[in-house]
């Protein structure tokens, strides 16, 4: 496996400045993997939309700290929804993809992934006129069992992914994958989603369910370690529907599942202010690409 990308001389000296990758997985409510058995897909046309007001609160949140970050897209969100993701663009974040219909990588065969993700990049490209280099495996769905990805997201024309995160989790996670940026094939770099090391093993770092559970003071020390301890930017994630505790409860779920997605969700925005002020956020393309291709 590749070295990692070395970090800019400027980021090692102040960690203060250091811009980190604020990234938002753009999917509705009713498209989260864990709902899969319960929510079936051809049911997704007739559930209540809450994609679009949720953007909206993101975007006016990132607006108020004149931050931007890379929405990593669902080709079907941007079929129905193309006014929203154009807005995006238009307010200068980047547009990334996260595949055609949330599709784990992982119960796909080869050409079946490499179609999905060929179809969100062009629908993408199409409805935003600019090129999109990021992708992104539906609930990091990407390790060792099928590595053959890479080969796919490179060869569908992608310059980056973020699908790994190096961490021990029951439904994803390849804890002895490399916590920083590395060339995960020759035209294509991984850039997983960050970990803190303590005590000789991972720690999550980069956002999710994660964020919401634990005390906000533990994100920020993690990313104030990774920050000016590694000298490294962060690469942190959340959803649409993290902002919106008022979104429909999806019956039949167990008590896990249940807790995972529900918990906090009160608290979320009052959490992305504080972590909007109290770090530099920018695109995950300024931050990576420009030093590592």
């Amino acid at each position: 496996m590749s070295a990692a990308v070395e970090p800019l001389a400027e980021e090692i000296a102040d960690a203060g400045v250091i811009r980190n990758a604020l990234t938002i997985d753009v999917e509705d409510y009713f498209q989260v993997s864990a709902f899969a058995g319960h929510i079936p897909r051809a049911n997704w046309d007739v559930l209540p939309c809450r994609v679009e007001a949720n953007i909206d609160r993101i975007l006016a949140m990132l607006a108020e700290h004149g931050a931007h970050a890379t929405f990593f897209t669902l080709g079907w969100i941007a079929e129905r929804h193309p006014a929203l993701v154009r807005r995006v663009v238009d307010e200068g974040h980047e547009v990334a993809s996260h595949g055609y219909e949330h599709r784990r990588a992982n119960e796909q065969g080869y050409g079946e992934f490499l179609a999905d993700i060929r179809l969100a990049k062009a629908i993408l490209e199409d409805v935003t006129g600019v090129a999109v280099d990021g992708y992104r495996a539906p609930s990091f769905s990407i390790g060792p069992a099928n590595e053959w990805a890479f080969d796919c997201i490179a060869e569908a024309g992608y310059r980056y992914s973020s699908s790994i995160y190096p961490i021990r989790h029951d439904h994803y996670g390849v804890p002895d994958a490399p916590r920083f940026a590395y060339n995960v094939r020759d035209a294509l770099v991984e850039i997983p989603v960050t970990t803190v090391r303590v005590m000789g093993s991972n720690w999550p770092a980069g956002g999710g369910g994660y964020f919401r559970l634990l005390p906000y003071h533990v994100s920020r020390w993690s990313l104030r370690r990774v920050n000016g301890v590694d000298g490294r930017p962060a690469m942190f994630y959340f959803h649409p529907w993290e902002v919106d505790p008022e979104q429909p409860r999806v019956a039949g779920i167990g008590v896990k599942t249940r807790f995972r997605h529900y918990v906090n969700l009160g608290q979320m925005s009052a959490r992305l202010r504080r972590l909007l002020a109290d770090f530099r956020w920018d695109r995950a393309d300024r931050i990576f690409l420009h030093r590592a291709l």
